[in-house]
């Protein structure tokens, strides 16, 4: 029997129906992450995140080694080269390795202490937001005509500032970074306020899971030193803009630079170490099937 031309037309609006359908879906599911307040949403979308700088963080890495592969090789140029080195260590260091911590805690600690969801979910979604900007921010430095920033991930002054590096490319770098601090600071002060008044009933401090202890001390390490990175990089920035002179080497102000940049990097290595030292004693207990303690 063959079809007819009502057949043929049910045919030809069902596919229609499914393929509005599909594309209403994704929508649906767009919208739904990027206006989720979920933590186990927020958390993915900081992994994510965090993962696409880290290929683009890899691409300058292969261009880096690429240039230093052989003598003469010329892939980039020595603007080019400063640039690519700044970008690949601010990258790895403040948009990859950092974001891991709060998406890791935002996914796996309010499941071990029993909460619903983060103290302030809205707050969790603005810490991403300032994170997502603030990487975007410092990234798109590179589209500039003058090219990203040039001095190095750790900026020391003289030479970050405008005698030396005149670039638009350094304002985006000092303003994206800023962003970033503030929504780690963020995220950190939702964690602890989390921890400390949304366990479930009989879950002390001292029966809480060795992952969320690591989540604790690091928002603590954060909250002690991210907040004195994020003033100092607003006030070079106000250096470079309305001609402060804080970070004027003539006043001593390279040592401040120095001191204020490594209080915190000292620190940070601890903030990108222990939620993984946590991960791993979470890990290392189950396939060994014997406690920690």
């Amino acid at each position: 029997m063959s079809p007819t031309p009502d057949d043929a037309s049910a045919k030809k609006q069902a596919k229609v129906a499914a393929k509005a359908h599909r594309r209403q879906g994704w929508g649906q599911t767009v919208v739904k992450w990027i206006t989720s307040t979920d933590h186990k949403i927020i958390g993915q979308l900081y992994l994510i995140t965090s993962f696409v700088f880290f290929l683009i963080a890899g691409l300058l890495a292969l261009a880096i080694r690429g240039e230093l592969a052989q003598p003469g090789t010329q892939i980039l140029s020595n603007a080019q080269y400063n640039q690519a080195f700044t970008m690949h260590g601010t990258i790895m260091l403040f948009l990859f390795a950092t974001p891991l911590f709060v998406g890791f805690g935002n996914v796996i600690m309010p499941l071990q202490i029993g909460a619903p969801d983060v103290a302030f979910p809205r707050l969790n979604m603005f810490s991403y937001w300032l994170f997502f900007f603030g990487g975007l921010t410092a990234a798109l430095s590179f589209l500039v005509p003058s090219g990203a920033a040039d001095f190095g991930w750790f900026a020391y002054q003289p030479l970050s500032s405008t005698e030396f590096t005149p670039s638009a490319g350094a304002d985006m770098w000092y303003l994206g970074l800023a962003m970033g601090g503030l929504g780690t600071i963020l995220g950190s002060v939702n964690f602890l306020t989390t921890i400390y008044t949304m366990r479930a009933p009989g879950m002390t401090m001292f029966r809480m899971p060795i992952f969320t202890w690591t989540v604790l001390v690091t928002s603590v390490l954060v909250l002690m030193v991210f907040p004195v990175l994020a003033a100092a990089l607003l006030v070079a920035f106000i250096d470079r803009e309305f001609g402060t002179v804080v970070f004027d080497a003539a006043n001593g102000g390279a040592i401040l630079w120095q001191h204020l940049f490594w209080f915190f990097g000292h620190p940070e290595v601890y903030v990108l170490a222990l939620p993984f030292f946590g991960i791993t004693s979470e890990i290392l207990p189950v396939f060994s099937r014997k406690p920690i303690f």
